[in-house]
């Protein structure tokens, strides 16, 4: 359940090292992070459905407005253009996985986060 104060993570707004790793494959790419308790993820959205795995610890997650609690391990599929935000109620290790073939991590954000 949300309930306490969190640090904003994320598309810019970073203040703590999320560990983050990117994994390319053919057409396929994955952003790998962990989340400490008590921190989140900004809200954003997508053009398309992906897929999230929770691979360990717990975390409640917002969907335009509708919270669920998840424990690891789990695989959460976020349709097109909905809203979503993370907060870690345990220390968490979140992958984001995304149909895309852009391989450089400098511009992956600008391909698959959809801009207002």
């Amino acid at each position: 359940m949300l309930k306490r104060p969190a640090r904003m993570l994320g598309m810019g707004a970073i203040d703590i090292d999320l560990k983050i790793q990117h994994h390319f494959s053919d057409g396929v790419y994955a952003r790998q992070m962990v989340l400490p308790a008590g921190h989140f993820a900004v809200t954003h959205a997508h053009e398309y459905d992906h897929l999230s795995i929770l691979a360990s610890g717990a975390v409640s997650i917002v969907v335009d407005g509708v919270e669920c609690n998840y424990r690891a391990p789990a695989v959460i599929t976020i349709l097109a253009g909905q809203h979503h935000y993370i907060e870690a109620e345990e220390d968490a290790v979140w992958f984001c996985i995304h149909a895309t073939s852009e391989t450089d991590p400098q511009r992956v954000d600008e391909i698959t986060i959809r801009r207002k």
